[in-house]
């Protein structure tokens, strides 16, 4: 399934993406329990398919085939819904599919040509920051450039969520605690990253984080290895790598962290960004109000958010 949070009348659902539609999970859920003649179907489809995609992905295996099962129900059914099941993709705003995570790790890094531009070493373990829930935005919302920084700079990533409690997993199991994959673009305030030896600050400035379009769940991509990575400013390709180059994959990194601290359902984790990034580039060229960025990785779909410039400060 592709997973996406969705705004329909200032209410935030969750939902399954089909081509130019989404279907409501709660409510197609509902409606099929109530069609099945189920006592208490709002409160169980309330408590195995909620609203929330954190809350959703809380309950793991039986609340994914739920999911599931309800949509086929809603695709095979020749009855009218007595909710709003069915949405028109142009009459809602698609925002990111996770908006809360409990934790947003980042790994740096990660490339192998990134760091060579970077002009260092392959590191011995992943370096690991983080950035939080405020930096998040959806794939329809603009990149909100604040006047604290002309440096300005774009990394395409490719982002994991975790969907099950993980804590101490094994390479060999560890992508059975993955619930899908998407796509973030780390955008980095350099001149303020780079201003202490912690890249904390250029990397939490508001709305630096836009994600989507949506979630693609592990049943539809199983292999998250072999992915091309395309990013373009105003059409012009800068940077262009495959995830078969990175340093970490996707499983070493549900491992190594998970001997860190417990992972929870929900949590976001980015891998990492491929090389030409604009602080990298000859001459170094940053990112201006109205450029257009767009992120796109096989089989998972494409991100392109614009960026404005604000005249608040942080």
């Amino acid at each position: 399934m592709k997973l996406v949070s969705f705004n329909y009348e200032g209410n935030t659902r969750i939902g399954c993406r089909l081509e130019n539609q989404i279907i409501d999970l709660n409510l197609a859920c509902r409606s099929m329990l109530e069609a099945d003649g189920v006592i208490r179907a709002a409160q169980i489809a309330e408590a195995y398919v909620p609203a929330n995609m954190v809350e959703f992905l809380q309950g793991g295996i039986p609340s994914m085939a739920l999911a599931n099962k309800a949509v086929d129900y809603i695709l095979n059914s020749t009855e009218g819904f007595k909710y709003k099941v069915l949405h028109n993709v142009s009459n809602v705003k698609i925002e990111a599919p996770v908006l809360n995570p409990g934790k947003m790790i980042c790994v740096g890094h990660n490339y192998r040509e990134h760091i060579l531009e970077m002009g260092r070493g392959l590191p011995p373990v992943p370096v690991v920051f983080a950035k939080f829930s405020n930096t998040i935005v959806g794939p329809q919302d603009d990149i909100p450039f604040y006047p604290v920084s002309e440096q300005l700079d774009y990394e395409a990533e490719f982002a994991f969520v975790v969907g099950k409690r993980a804590r101490s997993v094994s390479q060999a199991d560890a992508l059975n605690y993955v619930a899908g994959y998407t796509i973030v673009n780390d955008v980095t305030y350099r001149d303020i990253q780079r201003r202490t030896i912690e890249w904390l600050q250029g990397k939490t400035v508001e709305g630096s984080a836009p994600m989507g379009p949506w979630l693609v769940t592990t049943d539809e991509l199983q292999d998250p290895s072999g992915l091309e990575v395309v990013l373009t400013v105003n059409g012009e390709e800068r940077q262009h790598s495959n995830t078969s180059n990175l340093v970490f994959s996707v499983s070493y990194l549900v491992e190594f962290l998970s001997n860190l601290m417990t992972l929870e359902p929900g949590d976001v984790i980015l891998t990492g960004t491929p090389g030409g990034v604009g602080v990298a580039r000859e001459p170094q060229v940053f990112l201006k109000d109205g450029d257009v960025v767009r992120i796109e990785i096989d089989r998972v779909g494409v991100l392109e958010n614009k960026v404005k410039k604000v005249s608040e400060g942080v």
